[in-house]
Formats: C-alpha cells, sequence, structure tokens
C-alpha cells in the first residue's frame, strides 16, 4: 500500500487519535494543514479504499480508526524505498544516508547493536 504525503499527515491524526470523527477531522485539518472539507473527506475516503482506516457510523457521523498499525505503514513505504530507488538494497541506502550525514555515537551504537542481534537470530 503506498500512502501519499498528504495521506500521511491524515494517518497521523488518526494513530494519534483512533476514533476521531469526520468533523473533528475536518477541524483539525482546516487548522493546521489549511485544508477544505472536501480535501480532508476525499483524503478519508481514498485512505478506506485503500484499508488503512476503517470507519464506524455512530448516529448521525463518522468515525474513523486507523486500520493499519503505523509501524507497519512505515515499513510498508521503506520496503518501497529500498525497492525502488537502492534495487532492494537495505545497505546501499544506509551507506547512502551516511555519506551524507553524520550519525550521533548513539545512534551508531544502536545500529551495531540491531546488527548484532540479526546476526544472532541468523538474519545477517
Amino acid at each position: 500500500m503506498t500512502i501519499t504525503d498528504a495521506e500521511w499527515d491524515v494517518m497521523e491524526l488518526c494513530w494519534e487519535k483512533p476514533g476521531i470523527s469526520g468533523r473533528d477531522f475536518v477541524e483539525a485539518l482546516a487548522k493546521s494543514r489549511g485544508w477544505s472539507r472536501s480535501t480532508t473527506l476525499t483524503l478519508l475516503r481514498r485512505l478506506e479504499e485503500k484499508g488503512a482506516v476503517r470507519t464506524v457510523e455512530l448516529s448521525r457521523s463518522r468515525v474513523y480508526y486507523p486500520a493499519v498499525e503505523r509501524e507497519d505503514a512505515a515499513m510498508s513505504e521503506t520496503a518501497d524505498l529500498i525497492d525502488r530507488v537502492y534495487r532492494g538494497s537495505l545497505s546501499q541506502l544506509v551507506s547512502t544516508f551516511t555519506k551524507k550525514q553524520t550519525l550521533p555515537q548513539s545512534e551508531i551504537d544502536e545500529l551495531y547493536a540491531m546488527l548484532r542481534d540479526m546476526e544472532g537470530k541468523g538474519n545477517a
């Protein structure tokens, strides 16, 4: 599932406030993004069609819930990026980022720890 930048903004609000009403979605995104009611509802409809959000009808309003976990959506987007841009090579992605950006020692230590953990599980 591919989620556009605008859809990602909608999903962030949905993950932050599961069970948010359509009216509250419209108000929040009008305030933070300047979007119209129709823009917000169109994005919600697209996300529902993609299976990223689900709705529940409550009396006279719709309430929205995330249908995917944030981590799963992030993993899907990341896998797509790695496949498209780096031909499936995670090490190439890391190499590109480390050439252009200095990592703090704490993040380097965290990467080493993850690699050691993967190696111990036989995933290396």
